[in-house]
């Protein structure tokens, strides 16, 4: 059986809309996250430096972000700064687990919510 693999892929234009919308507003929320902790939200757009920037926020330390370049290791420390920013932000361990599991939903909550940055414990 002859298969001809020559013509690119498509994707549906709806999905392609969908996916920009949420690439968008996930910026947003990031945005209200960086500027509730004090930071510019800015930041969050600019590659490498929303990591370092967010480490910053959640660790204290912004340089923490290069153990993210570690294979396997930046599982566990990715799961661990989404348990300290709820944490910064005054929330405990089962919001931690909706930032981990649901991050879309989670999101949102922490940057448009009443939700206050207590600065790193």
């Amino acid at each position: 059986m002859y298969s001809d693999y020559s013509a690119a892929p498509q994707m549906p234009a709806g999905l392609i809309v969908f996916s920009l919308l949420l690439c968008v507003f996930s910026l947003v929320c990031m945005w209200k996250i960086f500027a509730k902790a004090g930071e510019p939200g800015w930041a969050c757009i600019v590659p490498f430096y929303n990591l370092y920037v967010e480490f910053k926020i959640t660790w204290g330390n912004g340089l923490f972000f290069l153990l993210m370049l570690i294979p396997g290791v930046n599982a566990v420390i990715g799961i661990i700064t989404m348990v300290k920013l709820a944490k910064v932000f005054g929330k405990g361990g089962g919001f931690a687990v909706g930032l981990i599991f649901l991050s879309i939903i989670f999101l949102p909550i922490l940057a448009f919510g009443d939700a206050q940055y207590q600065g790193v414990q």
